[in-house]
């Protein structure tokens, strides 16, 4: 007969065995299309830097939560002086760097100042210009006074482009990132994948991942073998091609179409004949058939946009009606443009599918009015250097993912060359007024002048298609910022 001490030790081993079993999982893979330039979201406008360290990695004063809204976050408060001028922070405490150095007033003066510097690197440095000083009052508190006041700036910190830093680790952040977020960075091996842990000792609420691997798979031929075999359990932004219904009809997965802030445009360089004469920038915007570009580029759940903002805003106005797509018309202003025949011309397509599915599709569409463009498929880093930065292009096609980002048209030197003192004006006021019912005025009056000076040619609002097993929960269905948020996902158990 077994002794009592081996059927309890069985036993115990039993039930050890079958706890386990229905634990539920903690690591996480997620499939990525594109592979950051680095991972310092101060120090570059690629939005893969956020999608994979906004809140996971580093955090800000404020941050954007999952409908938009305004949330605290390394900021446990604030109050606004009555002339809306002055910004009074009251900071957490017991937050430290995943270094173990301590977080405090100190880090905020250093990252806002660092941010809005003559030398500032930032690509969003715009966002800081109203500024005039940042004072730190004691280790948990600072005041932070603006030129004028400005009705966006508690959003504004919450973009990935104003998270704080640490002086000690700023300059090495773009290779081994180092904040004050719920997982901290662990391995990047270039081409393949980035590693983040849960980080020891963070001061908010826990996460519920150990561990979550973003993998690099650029297109769909890739991408539903990885996620069918297990190998990544999901997508937050899919390259699905022709493969939707595929995954739609697998009860493993969840599929949720939701909404982005990426207004996908044609970009044209304005200060390069010909396109600095209107008459050609509207000749190719009536050229451009929306439907067929949203079709063949975005699986059809692209919105059709006639300026830069998104549908889902509310001041959101509908000029997709201003250039029909219309070839006689497109014709037309070539030849008053004095191009009768057309002319030769390039477009440079970053990786993502939208832009080169979506170029394809255009240049056919142009060559239908006498344009020929030679399609020069970039690299990521390549497309940054030369179009974004340099501005070697003639035309472009990229999904612009900041939210609420009408203000770049008015930015000198932007890659557009884009330069109306009419929009700059109302830019400028829009930045002064902090009455929803004035400011939803001036936006529409922005979004109509865009429209009219045909400075791109406005395409589609970015769907986004998320896919992941259907046990996962907290990803977030819609992306108001150009995040994926981990601080509430789980596995089911």
């Amino acid at each position: 007969m077994k002794s009592w001490k081996t059927i309890l030790a069985a036993a115990a081993l039993a039930l050890a065995s079958s706890t386990a079993a229905m634990a539920a999982r903690t690591d996480l893979v997620l499939g990525v299309v594109l592979e950051p330039p680095h991972l310092d979201p101060t120090a570059g406008a690629a939005a893969a830097i956020d999608e994979v360290v906004y809140a996971n990695v580093f955090e800000g004063l404020t941050r954007i939560g999952s409908k938009g809204e305004i949330l605290p976050d390394l900021a446990e408060s604030w109050t606004v002086s009555d002339d809306g001028k002055v910004y009074t922070f009251k900071l957490h405490t017991g937050v430290k760097f995943h270094d173990g150095t301590d977080f405090n007033a100190d880090d905020v003066k250093f990252s806002l100042d660092r941010a809005r510097a003559e030398n500032s690197t930032n690509a969003q440095k715009t966002l800081f210009a109203a500024i005039d000083t940042v004072e730190v009052i004691d280790p948990a508190t600072v005041k932070v006074t603006l030129k004028q006041p400005q009705g966006s700036f508690l959003y504004n910190l919450g973009w990935g482009d104003a998270v704080i830093v640490a002086p000690e680790s700023a300059e090495t952040n773009k290779e081994k990132p180092i904040g004050t977020g719920p997982f901290k960075f662990e391995s990047w091996a270039k081409g393949s994948s980035i590693k983040l842990v849960k980080a020891d000792g963070y001061w908010g609420d826990p996460v519920f991942l150990d561990k979550a691997e973003f993998r690099i798979i650029p297109d769909a031929a890739a991408a539903i073998p990885a996620l069918l075999s297990g190998d990544v359990q999901a997508f937050p932004n899919m390259p699905l091609g022709d493969g939707l219904p595929q995954i739609q009809s697998d009860p493993r997965f969840k599929v949720v179409i939701g909404s982005t802030e990426g207004e996908t445009i044609l970009s044209m360089n304005n200060k390069k004949p010909p396109f600095d004469n209107l008459k050609v920038r509207q000749a190719i915007s009536y050229a451009l058939d929306r439907k067929a570009i949203i079709d063949g580029a975005s699986n059809g759940f692209g919105t059709p946009i006639g300026s830069h903002f998104a549908p889902h805003n509310p001041a959101y106005v509908d000029l997709t009606g201003t250039y029909p797509h219309d070839v006689a018309k497109a014709k037309e202003l070539l030849k008053e443009a004095g191009l009768e025949n057309g002319f030769k011309t390039t477009l440079k397509l970053p990786p993502p599918p939208y832009a080169r599915d979506g170029g394809q599709i255009i240049a056919s569409e142009l060559r239908e009015i006498g344009i020929d463009a030679e399609i020069i498929p970039l690299e990521w880093a390549d497309w940054l250097k030369q179009v974004f930065t340099e501005k070697d292009y003639d035309m472009s096609i990229v999904s612009h993912t900041e939210p609420n980002d009408i203000d770049i048209y008015s930015r000198k030197d932007y890659y557009f060359n884009y330069d109306n003192p009419a929009f700059n004006k109302v830019i400028e006021e829009l930045n002064l007024t902090s009455d929803e019912a004035k400011r939803k005025e001036l936006y529409g009056q922005a979004q109509k002048i865009l429209a009219d000076d045909a400075v791109v040619g406005f395409l589609f609002e970015l769907p986004k298609i998320g896919v992941w097993d259907a046990k996962v929960e907290g990803l977030w269905d819609n992306a108001p910022i150009q995040a994926t948020d981990l601080t509430k996902v789980k596995w089911a158990d």
